[in-house]
């Protein structure tokens, strides 16, 4: 029997790969959709027969196959001098982890913790990498998503209590953080998308289908749709509402002029 394991990692924000591909020597470009095969140790790019290899997607998805602890943190502390995305801390916790195993005496089997196929053939490597790339970048948006609710949690009481003062920066700041979750998710993490060797090769089309099944991705998607789309509503409301407080102070303003206005007549006419 032989198995790959899967170490998933999230970073928060993009990966450009071919600014990596230049710092790195890589005399190749990179297409939008397509990953950075990577030897773990070298950084140099990956062949089927390497061991410890890692898969980076621009989406900032980081899968690495058969690597040790050590190794993968010999591999962030490389690469994070080439690209900002990497320095900081910014990389988050491994947030997945996957087996593989090929046994041709055991019975085929797809779970959300491994998976026992007969044979090997390198594109399950990349749709295994490719569907939990997926799952843990979306993790990230969910998240996201769950912070901003608390946040309109928390204006939605002060609403309650009678009081909303949320500045046109803070509404504009709150809006553009729920458009870029509906954004990432479909545009970026291509969520809706099947890899291309799945029109061409029916068992790798069974393994994605199967696995984005099994991590819900169709449904996480819409989840993160329709909280965005509820949020946008919230936000719509708060915008409403301090327009409507906005207008009334200039009313009661241009009444309080008039007023004193009038009084400033009156107290002419009484001095003549």
């Amino acid at each position: 029997m032989i198995r790959y394991l899967f170490n998933a990692f999230a970073v928060d924000g993009e990966i450009d790969l071919n600014r990596l591909s230049g710092k790195l020597g890589i005399a190749r470009k990179f297409r939008w959709e397509e990953p950075m095969r990577l030897n773990a140790v070298t950084l140099e790019l990956a062949g089927d027969r390497d061991g410890a290899r890692v898969y980076l997607y621009y989406f900032g998805g980081a899968i690495f196959i058969n690597c040790s602890d050590d190794v993968v943190a010999r591999f962030f502390a490389g690469i994070e001098q080439h690209l900002p995305v990497f320095r900081g801390g910014q990389r988050l916790a491994s947030r997945d982890d996957y087996e593989l195993r090929i046994d041709p005496g055991q019975k085929a089997l797809i779970t959300n913790d491994y998976a026992v196929l007969h044979r090997y053939d390198p594109t399950y490597l990349d749709i295994i990498c490719f569907v939990i790339a997926k799952s843990v970048a979306l993790e990230r948006i969910e998240e996201r998503v769950d912070i901003v609710f608390d946040e309109v949690e928390g204006l939605i009481a002060k609403m309650g209590r009678g009081r909303l003062e949320l500045p046109d920066r803070d509404m504009a700041r709150l809006a553009s953080s729920i458009l870029s979750f509906k954004f990432t998710s479909l545009a970026h993490i291509m969520v809706l998308d099947k890899p291309e060797i799945t029109w061409d090769n029916h068992e790798a089309d069974q393994l994605y289908t199967t696995m984005a099944r099994l991590f819900e991705l169709n449904q996480r998607y819409l989840e993160i749709k329709h909280k965005s789309e509820t949020l946008l509503d919230l936000t719509d409301v708060f915008s409403n509402l301090s327009n409507a407080r906005r207008s009334a102070r200039l009313e009661w303003i241009i009444i309080v002029l008039i007023g004193i206005e009038i009084l400033l007549y009156l107290l002419e006419l009484v001095r003549k």
